[in-house]
Protein backbone atom coordinates (compact mmCIF):
# COMPACT_ATOMS: atom_id res chain seq x y z
CA UNK A 1 0.00 0.00 0.00
CA UNK A 2 2.08 3.06 -1.36
CA UNK A 3 -0.38 6.14 -0.41
CA UNK A 4 -3.59 7.74 0.69
CA UNK A 5 -5.03 6.29 -2.91
CA UNK A 6 -5.13 2.93 -1.42
CA UNK A 7 -6.17 3.42 1.63
CA UNK A 8 -8.94 5.03 0.37
CA UNK A 9 -10.20 1.67 -2.20
CA UNK A 10 -9.61 0.02 0.89
CA UNK A 11 -12.27 1.61 2.78
CA UNK A 12 -14.78 2.26 -0.71
CA UNK A 13 -14.33 -1.93 -0.44
CA UNK A 14 -15.59 -2.06 2.94
CA UNK A 15 -18.79 0.48 2.35
CA UNK A 16 -19.64 -1.58 -0.59
CA UNK A 17 -20.27 -4.42 1.19
CA UNK A 18 -22.82 -2.77 3.02
CA UNK A 19 -24.28 -0.84 -0.16
CA UNK A 20 -24.58 -3.95 -1.77
CA UNK A 21 -26.02 -5.98 0.55
CA UNK A 22 -29.95 -7.15 0.59
CA UNK A 23 -30.10 -7.36 3.99
CA UNK A 24 -27.77 -5.73 6.44
CA UNK A 25 -27.34 -8.43 9.30
CA UNK A 26 -24.20 -9.31 11.78
CA UNK A 27 -22.35 -11.61 8.96
CA UNK A 28 -21.96 -8.25 7.01
CA UNK A 29 -21.69 -5.56 9.64
CA UNK A 30 -18.66 -7.87 10.73
CA UNK A 31 -17.18 -8.49 7.12
CA UNK A 32 -17.43 -4.94 6.53
CA UNK A 33 -15.70 -4.23 9.88
CA UNK A 34 -12.88 -6.44 8.95
CA UNK A 35 -12.37 -4.84 5.75
CA UNK A 36 -12.30 -1.34 7.71
CA UNK A 37 -9.78 -3.15 10.28
CA UNK A 38 -7.15 -4.51 7.56
CA UNK A 39 -7.13 -1.11 5.44
CA UNK A 40 -6.78 1.03 8.76
CA UNK A 41 -3.97 -1.54 10.12
CA UNK A 42 -2.14 -1.36 6.70
CA UNK A 43 -2.10 2.45 7.16
CA UNK A 44 -0.76 2.04 10.61
CA UNK A 45 -3.33 3.31 12.70
CA UNK A 46 -2.44 1.70 15.97
CA UNK A 47 -4.70 -1.47 16.80
CA UNK A 48 -6.14 -0.30 20.04
CA UNK A 49 -7.81 2.44 17.92
CA UNK A 50 -8.88 0.32 15.27
CA UNK A 51 -10.13 -2.50 17.62
CA UNK A 52 -12.16 0.36 19.80
CA UNK A 53 -13.43 1.81 16.50
CA UNK A 54 -14.77 -1.69 15.71
CA UNK A 55 -16.44 -2.49 18.57
CA UNK A 56 -18.46 1.23 18.37
CA UNK A 57 -19.76 0.64 14.94
CA UNK A 58 -20.78 -2.83 15.89
CA UNK A 59 -22.75 -1.49 19.25
CA UNK A 60 -24.40 1.63 17.00
CA UNK A 61 -25.59 -0.95 14.54
CA UNK A 62 -27.81 -2.99 16.70
CA UNK A 63 -28.87 -0.40 19.27
CA UNK A 64 -29.98 2.79 16.91
CA UNK A 65 -33.57 2.44 15.87
CA UNK A 66 -33.44 3.83 11.77
CA UNK A 67 -36.19 7.43 12.09
CA UNK A 68 -39.37 6.93 9.69
CA UNK A 69 -38.18 5.98 5.82
CA UNK A 70 -34.71 5.03 6.74
CA UNK A 71 -33.30 1.07 7.11
CA UNK A 72 -30.68 -0.64 9.35
CA UNK A 73 -28.69 -0.10 6.38
CA UNK A 74 -28.11 3.43 6.65
CA UNK A 75 -27.59 3.47 10.56
CA UNK A 76 -24.84 1.32 9.40
CA UNK A 77 -23.20 3.61 6.82
CA UNK A 78 -24.00 6.37 9.02
CA UNK A 79 -22.01 4.70 11.65
CA UNK A 80 -19.05 3.87 9.88
CA UNK A 81 -18.52 7.61 8.62
CA UNK A 82 -19.12 8.76 12.33
CA UNK A 83 -16.77 6.53 13.96
CA UNK A 84 -13.72 7.10 11.58
CA UNK A 85 -14.50 10.74 11.04
CA UNK A 86 -13.81 10.30 14.89
CA UNK A 87 -10.95 8.44 14.78
CA UNK A 88 -9.53 10.99 12.32
CA UNK A 89 -10.54 14.15 14.79
CA UNK A 90 -13.53 14.77 14.24
CA UNK A 91 -14.89 17.48 16.80
CA UNK A 92 -11.67 17.38 18.49
CA UNK A 93 -10.78 19.75 15.72
CA UNK A 94 -11.65 23.07 16.52
CA UNK A 95 -8.96 25.04 15.27
CA UNK A 96 -9.17 28.62 13.23
CA UNK A 97 -6.43 29.04 10.90
CA UNK A 98 -6.92 32.87 10.22
CA UNK A 99 -5.91 35.47 13.11
CA UNK A 100 -7.57 38.20 14.48
CA UNK A 101 -4.57 40.22 16.37
CA UNK A 102 -1.47 40.98 14.39
CA UNK A 103 1.34 41.13 14.19
CA UNK A 104 0.89 37.50 14.56
CA UNK A 105 4.26 35.43 14.77
CA UNK A 106 4.13 31.66 14.04
CA UNK A 107 7.65 29.76 15.28
CA UNK A 108 7.90 26.46 13.87
CA UNK A 109 9.56 23.45 15.34
CA UNK A 110 10.43 19.86 14.24
CA UNK A 111 13.00 17.32 13.98
CA UNK A 112 15.30 17.20 11.16
CA UNK A 113 14.08 16.45 7.89
CA UNK A 114 10.28 16.93 9.02
CA UNK A 115 9.85 19.66 6.36
CA UNK A 116 9.80 22.84 8.04
CA UNK A 117 11.37 24.49 5.72
CA UNK A 118 8.56 23.67 3.12
CA UNK A 119 6.35 24.83 5.57
CA UNK A 120 7.08 28.02 6.45
CA UNK A 121 7.20 29.25 2.65
CA UNK A 122 3.23 27.00 2.39
CA UNK A 123 2.36 29.18 5.17
CA UNK A 124 3.44 32.26 3.59
CA UNK A 125 1.68 31.46 0.41
CA UNK A 126 -1.68 30.58 2.12
CA UNK A 127 -1.67 33.71 4.51
CA UNK A 128 -0.32 35.95 1.33
CA UNK A 129 -3.63 34.31 -0.56
CA UNK A 130 -5.55 35.45 2.13
CA UNK A 131 -5.00 38.60 1.96
CA UNK A 132 -2.18 39.30 4.94
CA UNK A 133 1.13 40.83 4.37
CA UNK A 134 3.76 38.10 5.22
CA UNK A 135 7.78 38.03 6.38
CA UNK A 136 9.66 34.79 6.58
CA UNK A 137 12.78 34.47 8.73
CA UNK A 138 15.37 31.86 8.76
CA UNK A 139 16.50 31.23 12.13
CA UNK A 140 18.85 28.04 10.86
CA UNK A 141 22.06 28.60 10.85
CA UNK A 142 23.06 25.32 11.82
CA UNK A 143 21.72 23.25 7.95
CA UNK A 144 23.99 24.41 5.47
CA UNK A 145 22.23 26.30 2.56
CA UNK A 146 18.97 26.78 5.22
CA UNK A 147 18.73 30.79 4.25
CA UNK A 148 19.19 30.05 0.53
CA UNK A 149 16.63 27.47 0.31
CA UNK A 150 14.26 29.77 2.31
CA UNK A 151 15.40 32.89 0.28
CA UNK A 152 14.32 30.63 -2.83
CA UNK A 153 11.00 29.44 -1.62
CA UNK A 154 10.35 33.29 -0.33
CA UNK A 155 10.91 34.45 -3.99
CA UNK A 156 8.82 31.73 -5.26
CA UNK A 157 5.81 32.85 -3.32
CA UNK A 158 6.36 37.14 -3.46
CA UNK A 159 7.40 36.94 0.55
CA UNK A 160 10.15 38.29 1.70
CA UNK A 161 12.98 36.73 3.95
CA UNK A 162 15.00 37.63 6.91
CA UNK A 163 18.37 36.60 8.28
CA UNK A 164 22.27 36.48 9.05
CA UNK A 165 24.37 33.74 9.25
CA UNK A 166 26.70 35.72 11.89
CA UNK A 167 23.91 35.89 14.51
CA UNK A 168 22.71 33.04 16.78
CA UNK A 169 18.93 31.74 16.08
CA UNK A 170 17.84 33.87 19.33
CA UNK A 171 19.13 37.17 18.07
CA UNK A 172 18.29 36.26 14.35
CA UNK A 173 14.57 35.98 15.32
CA UNK A 174 14.75 39.06 17.79
CA UNK A 175 15.80 41.27 15.07
CA UNK A 176 13.69 39.84 12.44
CA UNK A 177 10.61 40.16 14.48
CA UNK A 178 11.08 43.76 15.22
CA UNK A 179 12.79 44.10 11.14
CA UNK A 180 8.86 43.10 9.89
CA UNK A 181 6.99 44.79 12.19
CA UNK A 182 8.67 48.42 11.41
CA UNK A 183 7.26 47.15 7.63
CA UNK A 184 3.65 46.66 9.05
CA UNK A 185 3.74 42.87 8.22
CA UNK A 186 0.94 41.14 9.98
CA UNK A 187 1.92 37.52 9.72
CA UNK A 188 5.66 36.61 10.24
CA UNK A 189 6.96 33.04 10.23
CA UNK A 190 9.99 31.66 12.24
CA UNK A 191 11.84 28.52 10.51
CA UNK A 192 13.64 26.75 13.13
CA UNK A 193 16.55 24.44 12.95
CA UNK A 194 15.73 20.87 13.47
CA UNK A 195 19.12 19.45 14.88
CA UNK A 196 17.91 17.20 17.05
CA UNK A 197 16.14 13.23 16.43
CA UNK A 198 15.01 12.87 19.98
CA UNK A 199 12.11 15.06 21.40
CA UNK A 200 14.11 15.91 25.02
CA UNK A 201 16.37 18.66 23.15
CA UNK A 202 14.13 19.64 20.59
CA UNK A 203 11.58 20.50 23.34
CA UNK A 204 13.99 22.68 25.13
CA UNK A 205 15.21 25.00 22.41
CA UNK A 206 12.22 25.84 21.43
CA UNK A 207 11.24 26.36 25.18
CA UNK A 208 14.27 28.56 25.30
CA UNK A 209 13.74 30.13 21.68
CA UNK A 210 9.81 30.76 22.61
CA UNK A 211 10.65 32.27 25.88
CA UNK A 212 12.61 34.83 24.09
CA UNK A 213 10.51 35.90 21.39
CA UNK A 214 6.97 35.19 22.89
CA UNK A 215 5.60 34.05 19.36
CA UNK A 216 1.56 34.36 18.97
CA UNK A 217 2.03 30.36 18.02
CA UNK A 218 4.18 27.45 18.19
CA UNK A 219 3.69 24.98 15.69
CA UNK A 220 4.91 21.77 15.28
CA UNK A 221 6.02 20.25 12.09
CA UNK A 222 5.24 16.54 11.79
CA UNK A 223 6.28 14.17 8.77
CA UNK A 224 3.58 11.91 8.27
CA UNK A 225 5.21 9.08 6.70
CA UNK A 226 6.66 7.86 10.46
CA UNK A 227 2.57 6.89 10.96
CA UNK A 228 1.65 6.19 14.68
CA UNK A 229 5.22 7.48 15.92
CA UNK A 230 3.77 10.57 15.27
CA UNK A 231 1.48 10.39 18.29
CA UNK A 232 4.61 10.20 21.21
CA UNK A 233 5.94 13.23 18.98
CA UNK A 234 2.85 15.25 19.14
CA UNK A 235 2.14 14.24 22.80
CA UNK A 236 5.61 16.05 24.22
CA UNK A 237 4.66 18.71 22.04
CA UNK A 238 1.73 19.56 23.48
CA UNK A 239 2.64 19.14 26.65
CA UNK A 240 5.21 21.87 26.57
CA UNK A 241 3.47 24.29 24.62
CA UNK A 242 -0.61 24.55 25.20
CA UNK A 243 -0.86 27.40 22.58
CA UNK A 244 0.64 24.98 20.14
CA UNK A 245 -0.85 23.19 16.93
CA UNK A 246 0.53 20.93 14.17
CA UNK A 247 0.85 21.07 10.84
CA UNK A 248 1.18 17.61 8.95
CA UNK A 249 3.64 17.39 6.03
CA UNK A 250 4.32 14.74 3.64
CA UNK A 251 0.35 13.53 3.50
CA UNK A 252 0.49 13.31 -0.10
CA UNK A 253 2.78 10.12 -0.73
CA UNK A 254 2.19 7.82 2.16
CA UNK A 255 -0.48 5.61 3.31
CA UNK A 256 0.51 6.07 6.57
CA UNK A 257 -1.30 9.52 6.71
CA UNK A 258 -4.00 8.10 8.06
CA UNK A 259 -1.90 6.41 11.17
CA UNK A 260 -0.22 9.98 11.84
CA UNK A 261 -3.71 11.50 11.66
CA UNK A 262 -4.92 8.95 14.27
CA UNK A 263 -2.04 8.95 16.74
CA UNK A 264 -1.67 12.66 16.82
CA UNK A 265 -5.54 13.46 17.42
CA UNK A 266 -5.18 10.25 20.03
CA UNK A 267 -2.74 12.73 22.42
CA UNK A 268 -5.45 15.89 22.33
CA UNK A 269 -2.84 17.56 20.08
CA UNK A 270 -4.07 19.83 17.30
CA UNK A 271 -3.97 19.15 13.69
CA UNK A 272 -4.30 23.01 12.01
CA UNK A 273 -3.16 22.40 8.62
CA UNK A 274 -1.78 19.48 6.45
CA UNK A 275 0.72 19.11 3.10
CA UNK A 276 -0.94 17.45 0.26
CA UNK A 277 2.19 17.56 -2.22
CA UNK A 278 5.45 19.30 -2.71
CA UNK A 279 4.67 22.22 -4.40
CA UNK A 280 4.17 25.16 -1.83
CA UNK A 281 0.76 26.09 -3.12
CA UNK A 282 -0.43 22.35 -2.00
CA UNK A 283 -1.39 23.17 1.61
CA UNK A 284 -4.76 23.02 3.35
CA UNK A 285 -6.79 23.89 6.56
CA UNK A 286 -6.80 20.39 8.11
CA UNK A 287 -10.73 19.62 8.49
CA UNK A 288 -11.53 15.74 9.15
CA UNK A 289 -14.88 15.42 7.72
CA UNK A 290 -13.11 16.77 4.34
CA UNK A 291 -10.59 14.39 4.95
CA UNK A 292 -12.72 11.44 5.13
CA UNK A 293 -14.89 12.34 2.52
CA UNK A 294 -12.04 12.42 0.19
CA UNK A 295 -10.71 8.98 1.54
CA UNK A 296 -13.86 7.53 1.05
CA UNK A 297 -15.04 9.17 -1.92
CA UNK A 298 -18.71 9.14 -1.37
CA UNK A 299 -20.44 12.91 -1.02
CA UNK A 300 -23.96 11.04 -0.97
CA UNK A 301 -22.72 9.25 2.72
CA UNK A 302 -22.27 12.91 4.08
CA UNK A 303 -25.46 13.41 2.55
CA UNK A 304 -27.16 10.59 4.16
CA UNK A 305 -25.77 11.28 7.61
CA UNK A 306 -27.27 14.90 7.60
CA UNK A 307 -30.31 13.58 6.21
CA UNK A 308 -30.32 10.87 9.11
CA UNK A 309 -29.72 13.71 11.74
CA UNK A 310 -32.62 16.13 9.98
CA UNK A 311 -34.93 13.05 10.69
CA UNK A 312 -34.22 12.53 13.91
CA UNK A 313 -34.24 16.22 15.13
CA UNK A 314 -37.97 16.26 13.33
CA UNK A 315 -38.76 13.39 15.35
CA UNK A 316 -37.72 14.68 18.37
CA UNK A 317 -39.59 17.64 17.82
CA UNK A 318 -42.63 16.01 16.89
CA UNK A 319 -42.60 13.72 19.86
CA UNK A 320 -42.24 16.78 22.17
CA UNK A 321 -45.42 18.63 20.67
CA UNK A 322 -47.74 14.65 20.41
CA UNK A 323 -46.44 14.49 25.18
CA UNK A 324 -47.66 18.25 25.61
CA UNK A 325 -50.57 18.16 23.44
CA UNK A 326 -49.92 20.21 20.33
CA UNK A 327 -49.63 17.97 18.00
CA UNK A 328 -51.65 19.40 14.58
CA UNK A 329 -52.97 17.61 12.32
CA UNK A 330 -50.49 18.01 9.67
CA UNK A 331 -48.18 16.00 12.39
CA UNK A 332 -51.04 13.47 12.32
CA UNK A 333 -50.69 13.79 8.12
CA UNK A 334 -46.76 13.19 8.63
CA UNK A 335 -47.56 10.46 10.68
CA UNK A 336 -49.51 8.31 8.82
CA UNK A 337 -47.02 9.10 5.46
CA UNK A 338 -44.18 7.56 8.03
CA UNK A 339 -46.57 4.57 8.76
CA UNK A 340 -47.45 4.07 4.52
CA UNK A 341 -43.74 4.16 3.80
CA UNK A 342 -43.46 0.25 5.61
CA UNK A 343 -46.32 -0.57 3.14
CA UNK A 344 -49.35 -2.50 3.97
CA UNK A 345 -50.94 -1.94 7.41
CA UNK A 346 -50.56 -5.65 8.66
CA UNK A 347 -46.31 -5.61 7.69
CA UNK A 348 -46.24 -2.06 10.06
CA UNK A 349 -48.19 -3.85 13.09
CA UNK A 350 -46.03 -7.30 12.49
CA UNK A 351 -42.53 -5.10 13.08
CA UNK A 352 -44.16 -3.85 16.75
CA UNK A 353 -42.06 -6.05 19.13
CA UNK A 354 -44.53 -8.17 21.24
CA UNK A 355 -47.90 -7.53 19.44
CA UNK A 356 -50.39 -10.09 19.48
CA UNK A 357 -51.82 -11.36 15.91
CA UNK A 358 -54.77 -9.18 14.90
CA UNK A 359 -57.97 -10.59 13.27
CA UNK A 360 -57.42 -9.90 9.19
CA UNK A 361 -60.86 -8.46 8.82
CA UNK A 362 -60.05 -5.35 11.32
CA UNK A 363 -56.64 -4.65 9.58
CA UNK A 364 -58.16 -4.37 6.60
CA UNK A 365 -60.99 -1.49 8.29
CA UNK A 366 -58.10 0.06 9.76
CA UNK A 367 -56.61 0.28 6.14
CA UNK A 368 -59.64 1.53 4.18
CA UNK A 369 -60.12 4.52 7.80
CA UNK A 370 -56.31 5.49 6.74
CA UNK A 371 -56.54 5.57 3.02
CA UNK A 372 -60.09 7.78 4.45
CA UNK A 373 -58.11 10.01 6.76
CA UNK A 374 -55.10 10.16 4.39
CA UNK A 375 -57.23 11.73 1.71
CA UNK A 376 -59.10 14.15 4.31
CA UNK A 377 -56.11 15.55 5.69
CA UNK A 378 -54.88 15.70 1.86
CA UNK A 379 -57.96 17.87 1.15
CA UNK A 380 -57.17 20.84 3.76
CA UNK A 381 -55.28 24.30 3.67
CA UNK A 382 -52.24 24.63 5.58
CA UNK A 383 -53.86 26.95 7.85
CA UNK A 384 -56.73 24.05 8.92
CA UNK A 385 -54.15 21.61 9.20
CA UNK A 386 -52.23 24.03 11.99
CA UNK A 387 -55.20 25.22 13.54
CA UNK A 388 -58.42 22.44 13.28
CA UNK A 389 -60.53 24.56 15.35
CA UNK A 390 -61.67 26.90 12.66
CA UNK A 391 -63.27 23.95 10.69
CA UNK A 392 -66.32 24.89 10.82
CA UNK A 393 -69.77 22.65 8.95
CA UNK A 394 -68.99 24.76 5.80
CA UNK A 395 -65.27 23.90 5.94
CA UNK A 396 -66.10 20.33 6.61
CA UNK A 397 -68.36 20.22 3.54
CA UNK A 398 -65.59 21.48 1.42
CA UNK A 399 -62.96 18.99 3.04
CA UNK A 400 -65.30 16.15 2.15
CA UNK A 401 -65.81 16.85 -1.32
CA UNK A 402 -62.04 17.71 -2.60
CA UNK A 403 -61.79 13.57 -0.52
CA UNK A 404 -64.64 12.12 -2.25
CA UNK A 405 -65.64 10.97 1.03
CA UNK A 406 -68.84 11.87 3.21
CA UNK A 407 -69.07 14.66 5.99
CA UNK A 408 -69.60 12.03 8.66
CA UNK A 409 -65.88 10.75 7.52
CA UNK A 410 -64.28 14.15 7.97
CA UNK A 411 -66.24 14.43 11.41
CA UNK A 412 -64.85 10.74 12.56
CA UNK A 413 -61.75 12.22 12.11
CA UNK A 414 -61.67 15.36 13.63
CA UNK A 415 -62.95 13.51 16.65
CA UNK A 416 -60.23 10.49 16.92
CA UNK A 417 -57.61 13.74 16.75
CA UNK A 418 -59.51 15.82 19.44
CA UNK A 419 -59.38 11.94 21.69
CA UNK A 420 -55.84 11.43 20.64
CA UNK A 421 -54.91 15.42 21.79
CA UNK A 422 -56.37 14.26 25.11
CA UNK A 423 -54.97 11.21 25.56
CA UNK A 424 -51.53 12.59 24.84
CA UNK A 425 -51.81 15.35 27.47
CA UNK A 426 -52.47 12.59 30.14
CA UNK A 427 -48.82 11.57 29.66
CA UNK A 428 -46.65 12.95 32.28
CA UNK A 429 -43.43 15.25 31.66
CA UNK A 430 -41.09 12.38 33.25
CA UNK A 431 -42.61 9.49 30.38
CA UNK A 432 -41.20 12.70 28.06
CA UNK A 433 -38.05 12.89 29.44
CA UNK A 434 -37.90 9.02 30.05
CA UNK A 435 -39.03 8.34 25.95
CA UNK A 436 -36.83 10.99 25.02
CA UNK A 437 -33.32 9.81 26.91
CA UNK A 438 -34.36 6.21 25.33
CA UNK A 439 -33.77 8.26 22.14
CA UNK A 440 -36.49 6.16 20.11
CA UNK A 441 -38.53 8.57 18.25
CA UNK A 442 -40.36 6.19 16.02
CA UNK A 443 -44.29 7.67 15.60
CA UNK A 444 -45.80 5.26 13.90
CA UNK A 445 -48.53 5.12 16.29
Amino acid sequence: MSNLKSLSKSLIRAIDILRRATFVDRRIVKETIREIQRALLMADVDVRLVLELSRKIEKRVFEEDPPPGFTRRDIALKAVYEELLELLGGSKVTVTPTPSKFPYTIMLVGIQGSGKTTTAAKLAYFYKKKGFSVGLICADNYRPAALVQLKQLGDKVGVEVYGNPRLNPVEIAKRGIEYFKKKGKQIIIIDTAGRHKEERGLIEEMRKLAETIRPSEVMMVIDSTIGRQAGPQAAVFSKATPIGSIFLAKLDGSAKGGGAIAAIVATNAKIKFIGTGEDVSEIEVFNPQSFINRLLGLGDLQYLVKRLEEAKLSERIKLERIVSGKITLLDFREMLESMQSFGPLSKFLESIPGLKRIDEKVVSIGEEKIKRWRAILNSMTKEELLNPSIIDRSRSRRIAKGAGVTLKDVKDLLKSYSQMKKMQRALSKRDLRRILRQGRFDLQL
